[in-house]
């Protein structure tokens, strides 16, 4: 029986999906990929799971594409299909659940994909990062999709056609990152943000998620018809109804009861 490169465990309201293959470093193998997209699924399908943290262990986040592999399968990738990058990519940006990455290392490459289609990142500050895809011959083409949002047009380019290194403070300062701290820090750093995203709705969060994905690409007449009808279904909603009680009541709603204030 092979081991499991991937781990999940659900716990107060947190499901943690955990790399662990530090032998290569995390590197996105089949397998890996496999137990990750394997893993994803059970916990947005999992009711106790209102939000994602993805973590590793070992001292490398995630270095990108298995190479080795790719080497011995004549050099293909496995971007699409079952376990592969693609439906990783789409599953974790197009979740309901807000998923935060956890970043305790050097990334690199397709690792910086998987990052960047996280809606939250906190990482240590000694951290690296790169595209060194242009380096060894390849593009950083199917992780560009989640990318270049994060990055905009400018520095995606600086950084795809250098494969230069940029350290954590960088990684902030672009957007590719919500905070660098200390690695004796990063649990707290994580936690400020998890506590503050379990006093949310779910529902909420949602579509909290969803106007940050789709708002920026709609034409602003079509934006605010949408928007304007979000809007009237939230307010109607049974999650609005118990919010506002709770408000007046001074109490905390349902779905918060026994977060701190």
């Amino acid at each position: 029986m092979s081991e499991e490169l991937v781990h999940l465990e659900v716990a107060d309201g947190i499901a943690t999906i955990t790399l662990d293959s530090p032998a290569n470093r995390n590197a996105l193998s089949r397998a890996l990929m496999g137990g990750l997209e394997q893993h994803l699924e059970t916990a947005l399908n999992d009711e106790r799971a209102r939000l994602i943290v993805l973590t590793n262990t070992g001292p490398v986040f995630c270095a990108g594409a298995d190479l080795k592999e790719m080497r011995g399968a004549g050099g293909t990738s496995r971007g699409a299909g079952p376990g592969g990058l693609v439906t990783i990519l789409k599953r974790i940006w197009h979740s309901p659940t807000p998923v935060i990455a956890r970043v305790g290392g050097p990334t690199r490459a397709g690792g910086i994909g998987l990052i960047a289609a996280c809606d939250m990142a906190v990482a240590t500050d000694d951290a690296t990062f790169a595209f060194s895809e242009v380096r060894l011959g390849l593009i950083p083409a199917i992780i560009s999709v989640v990318v270049l949002p994060k990055l905009g047009i400018t520095k995606g380019m600086e950084f795809f056609l250098t494969g230069d290194t940029f350290d954590a403070p960088e990684a902030v300062r672009l957007g590719l990152l919500n905070d660098a701290v200390p690695v004796g820090r990063l649990d707290a750093a994580t936690s400020r943000y998890t506590d503050s995203i379990l006093k949310g709705a779910p529902g909420a969060l949602a579509g909290c998620k969803r106007l940050v994905r789709e708002v920026p690409g709609m034409d602003m007449d079509d934006a605010f018809v949408q928007t304007s009808e979000w809007t009237a279904g939230y307010f109607a909603s049974e999650e609005a109804r118990e919010g506002m009680a709770a408000f007046a009541q001074k109490r905390p709603p349902r779905w918060a009861e026994g977060s701190d204030d």
